[in-house]
């Protein structure tokens, strides 16, 4: 079985000794903002910002091209498929005077003139780490400052670099080279470090040298331990509520010794995750420090009847985020009595007695992504009015019409959700029409799709006079596996072809007898090479890939397209001599 494919390379905190910061006495290059993806008010989402250095005007279409492949993978990694729509995105193009960032890929290599002094060697460093790429913060501040209504509460930078050459790092910012055949994979393990201050779970700190024994007290980091699973489940601590459940990066949670740099006495949840191989996803305690991340940089209720008295003859009204997958929890109170759910509640529907009485409104997500109740109820939210008979609202003359909605310049996945929100007349609530394929359902402002058969589907909403129509792909992508052995069959090379009927980029993945499912990335050296399995496997700077034991496997395979539509896996079996 594959136990380690690869393993992850970069480093999570940064000393500030290391950060590069060098002195311009020429002014900065101009910069053009570019909206990749708009959900919402950038001071109410999650803005991701990503700049770009060492693209020259001439290399720009290069920087879209990686920028389009860094969100591909992105996006098809949990929590980051699950709560897209939480997310703006911005590029931000910089022209460099020079292409490619310095010291790249040695010491000796050429110092280039780039807008933000990206440069491999922890900053060309004598004494640095050839991967660990860094950058000057201060540059990057003021260049994702660009972005109206992005401050850092609600913030996260990514940089990418114009570079072949493996390399990142998680400190305050996430950066990473921009065209390695792993580099994809990069960002999400370093916006693991930037935006969820999780740990590295590899067991070195320079490669080839192992860490050796951790002798410090039991670590703050939520995803290593000295504990055993006995303490763990009688202490309640670290990851308990986990322990035995199948990992999401393969195998089960338990306890698997080496991390945060070190190779013996210390202990992490899973045998591998994003955090130690590229190549698989977040672990399930991963998962949950990233989903809570993730909600921290965007309150659940986005919008609100102002607070204050209001008469009985008032609809109140709340605007939520709407997670790709499932819609929001909405629940409403009246006097501590349960009044009803959706977004907005008809107080003349409750025939109040008279005097004075107390609404509240409650939003939480349900997710199964977070297993800690005190955790999950800490990001809902709430708002309360007071209620008062004797006060007459008066008419208004606010027209029906839609006010945000679920993007429909791309397709939504099958299994997705499709969600509107309109303007609020004060005395009456405005209800949308649904329909697919001409069909009317009912839903209130998120309309969940299931069991749609393949093919393509129309989605409108109508309120009043207007109607927003969205298109549903329902069919999934295709991905077919070609396997080549020698003679001797004392090898396997495996290349998967995913496509897909609508423009947008494929993500194909693979397991080996039932492990975790692997990012097919090609190989690590050159992307339109098949991955290669063998029998110790392959070492690249000091990482093995691709070791496989002998005897009898099965390799299963998928892929997921850009509306989030997975393959059906397929797989094939073969034998290593």
């Amino acid at each position: 079985m594959i136990r380690r494919i690869a393993t992850a390379l970069t480093v999570a905190t940064i000393p500030l000794s290391l950060l590069v910061t060098p002195v311009r006495a020429d002014e900065p290059p101009a910069a053009t903002v570019v909206p990749v993806q708009v959900t919402g008010d950038p001071a109410k989402r999650f803005n991701l910002v990503i700049l770009g250095d060492g693209y020259t005007a001439g290399d720009m279409a290069a920087f879209r091209r990686h920028v389009d492949k860094h969100l591909s993978v992105l996006w098809s990694i949990e929590p980051y498929k699950s709560y897209r729509s939480y997310f703006n995105v911005y590029r931000v193009e910089i022209a460099s005077k020079d292409s490619g960032v310095s010291c790249d890929p040695g010491l000796s290599s050429p110092r280039r003139d780039t807008p933000l002094s990206m440069a491999f060697w922890s900053g060309c460093r004598s004494d640095g780490v050839q991967r660990l790429l860094l950058m000057d913060q201060a540059a990057a501040e003021r260049y994702a400052a660009l972005v109206p209504g992005a401050v850092p509460a609600n913030r996260q930078i990514l940089v990418l670099a114009n570079s072949t050459t493996y390399g990142g790092s998680g400190g305050a910012f996430a950066t990473a080279s921009g065209g390695n055949a792993l580099s994809a994979l990069i960002s999400p393990h370093e916006l693991g470090h930037s935006l969820g201050g999780l740990q590295d779970e590899y067991d070195y700190y320079r490669r080839g040298v192992p860490g050796g024994p951790y002798t410090g007290e039991e670590p703050g980091s939520v995803h290593h331990t000295l504990l055993t699973e006995q303490e763990m489940r009688r202490q309640r601590m670290k990851w308990w509520r986990w322990l035995g459940e199948p990992s999401e990066a393969g195998g089960r949670i338990g306890r698997y010794e080496g991390g945060m740099y070190f190779s013996t006495s210390i202990w992490r949840p899973s045998q591998h995750s994003i955090m130690k191989s590229l190549g698989y996803p977040y672990d399930q305690v991963g998962r949950e420090v990233m989903t809570q991340a993730i909600g921290r940089k965007a309150g659940l209720i986005q919008d609100a009847t102002p607070a204050g008295t209001v008469g009985a003859d008032r609809v109140l009204w709340v605007e939520t985020l709407h997670p790709v997958r499932r819609p929001l929890r909405v629940s409403w109170t009246v006097d501590g009595r349960f009044a009803g759910d959706g977004h907005d509640l008809e107080l003349r529907r409750l025939r109040l007695r008279p005097g004075r009485h107390t609404v509240d409104v409650r939003v939480d997500d349900p997710t199964d992504f977070i297993r800690d109740p005190d955790i999950r109820a800490s990001f809902a939210q709430t708002r309360t009015w007071t209620v008062d008979t004797a006060i007459r609202t008066p008419p208004d003359t606010t027209a029906p019409a839609f006010t945000s909605t679920t993007p429909a310049d791309q397709p939504v996945g099958a299994d997705g959700v499709v969600h509107a929100e309109t303007t609020h007349p004060a005395t009456r609530a405005l209800r949308i029409t649904w329909r697919i394929d001409g069909r009317p359902v009912h839903a209130d402002r998120d309309l969940e799709l299931r069991h749609l058969s393949p093919g393509t589907h129309l989605v409108t909403a109508t309120v009043g006079a207007t109607t927003r129509t969205w298109t549903v792909d329902a069919t999934p992508p295709t991905v077919t596996a070609e396997t080549a052995q020698p003679p001797a069959r004392d090898q396997l090379t495996l290349k998967l072809n995913a496509a897909d009927d609508r423009p947008g980029s494929v993500v194909a993945e693979f397991r080996v007898d039932g492990d975790g499912w692997y990012h097919y990335y090609g190989w690590p050296t050159d992307s339109d090479s098949p991955f290669l399995f063998t029998k110790n496997g392959t070492n690249i700077d000091d990482l093995v890939y691709g070791k496989l034991a002998a005897g009898r496997h099965t390799i299963e395979y998928r892929a997921v397209d850009a509306a989030g539509n997975y393959a059906e896996p397929r797989s094939v079996t073969v034998t290593l001599d």
